[in-house]
């Protein structure tokens, strides 16, 4: 079984259904012999200054300031632990990742410089696991993979190294359980989004079982108006079509209902839409009843809750500006940047430290909220308290290396390197 309570006692590895395939969930013990070589491609000696100096740099007339909490998580720390030890582990094997290791296009990079394939999804959505054979090493990432594609992977025979997040596994523990208990999964996230879609594959263990994706709170109290009041079921059918459960019936399975969430979403929308979904179910069939028809758990992951926070604990000060530092397609850091910039203070999303060009002045960035790239000119201006976090997905260097651009393109890089060695 896959999942919390199906791989909780796998050390090592094991055979899986009388089949040659090995299944690997804890690290390898090669930790030491990596350290080296993720120091070499992580480290930074600008972060280690700003701790040092209490997440503070003076440099020259700029001050930085960054975040207490940011950058890789524990669980993107672990992932790419294994993912490099796997490497280590297997040298002479074929090895594959299961899309992207995390959402960061640094740290994927390393990867497919150690000669790790990715398999990314074809047209009809599907990834294409037709080159892989038994003997090959399929690693799947740290946000999870579908039942559907675990079981492929299985069928074929290949060894699978599992670096999914604790916090992942512990959002499919409740909507597995929802979905045993005869609950429909209400799960805050984005559809379209790894995580996501494994977890909801987790409902489908079971016969009976459902799920509904909502992206907001402007989604949950459509939804929530349709419990209380009923409504066009053809209507929300069609809104939500991309989100739902085989044969999903709006009348059927909204009568009983689980909360989970998408682990790296806001942490106060989540809990606002459980309460707004908990009050509607309350209203629809009274207090007496509501422990039958309404379940909740906090599935909200400790680490995209503490980068939060100090996201939010930062901006209280004063600062000009703010640069928030990870992949566009970084879940996390993309709420981190919203959070930031609904503070008031004027927010700049780069993917990658070379967003920001020391010799024109100007930042490539993502708009809050936006799809595409712009690029800003004279953005800096006469900015000179800086604010610095990162998605947990973004390695240290990064941030050290988008410390270093401004820098220079302050003019102050030499003032940098003296303080920072």
């Amino acid at each position: 079984m896959h999942g919390a309570a199906g791989d909780a006692g796998l050390r090592g590895g094991c055979t899986l259904g009388g089949m040659e395939s090995t299944y690997f969930r804890r690290g390898f013990g090669l930790k030491a012999a990596i350290e080296g070589r993720l120091t070499a491609d992580y480290h930074s000696s600008v972060v280690e200054a700003l701790r040092a100096g209490q997440y503070r740099l003076d440099v020259g007339p700029l001050t930085f300031r960054l975040a207490r909490e940011f950058g890789f998580c524990y669980g993107v720390d672990r992932a790419v632990d294994y993912a490099y030890e796997t490497r280590l582990k297997f040298p002479d094997r074929r090895l594959y990742l299961v899309g992207e290791i995390i959402h960061n296009p640094h740290v994927n990079q390393k990867l497919r410089d150690m000669g790790v394939r990715f398999l990314a999804r074809g047209e009809g959505g599907e990834f294409d696991f037709s080159d892989i054979i038994p003997g090959d090493v399929v690693i799947l990432p740290a946000f999870g993979v579908t039942m559907g594609d675990f079981e492929r992977l299985r069928d074929i025979g290949c060894v699978l190294v599992d670096t999914t997040c604790g916090s992942v596994l512990n959002v499919w523990k409740r909507v597995e359980g929802y979905a045993r208990d005869g609950y429909t999964a209400i799960i805050h996230g984005k559809h379209y989004h790894e995580e996501t879609k494994a977890t909801a594959s987790q409902v489908m263990k079971y016969p009976g079982g459902r799920y509904l994706v909502v992206f907001d709170m402007a989604e949950a109290r459509i939804v929530c108006d349709f419990i209380e009041r009923s409504g066009d079921a053809a209507a929300l059918a069609e809104r939500f079509a991309r989100g739902v459960s085989p044969g999903f019936d709006f009348q059927r399975d909204l009568v009983r209902v689980g909360i989970a969430n998408q682990t790296t979403m806001l942490s106060g929308e989540s809990l606002a839409i459980a309460e707004e979904f908990r009050r509607s179910m309350e209203r629809r069939y009274g207090t007496a009843a509501l422990a039958d028809h309404f379940r909740s758990f906090d599935t909200i992951c400790s680490a995209t809750q503490e980068r939060q926070d100090a996201v939010v604990a930062l901006v209280e000060e004063p600062l000009d500006v703010m640069v928030v530092v990870g992949g566009y397609n970084s879940s996390n850091t993309c709420h981190l940047a919203a959070l930031v910039q609904s503070k008031g203070v004027r927010t700049f999303h780069i993917e990658d430290a070379e967003g920001v060009d020391p010799a024109t002045g100007a930042i490539r960035h993502q708009p809050i909220g936006g799809r595409h790239e712009e690029t800003t000119a004279g953005w800096l201006g006469d900015a000179r308290i800086i604010g610095i976090t990162a998605g947990a997905s973004t390695p240290n260097n990064k941030v050290g290396e988008t410390i270093a651009r401004i820098s220079a393109l302050a003019g102050v890089a030499e003032e940098l390197r003296a303080l920072t060695g």
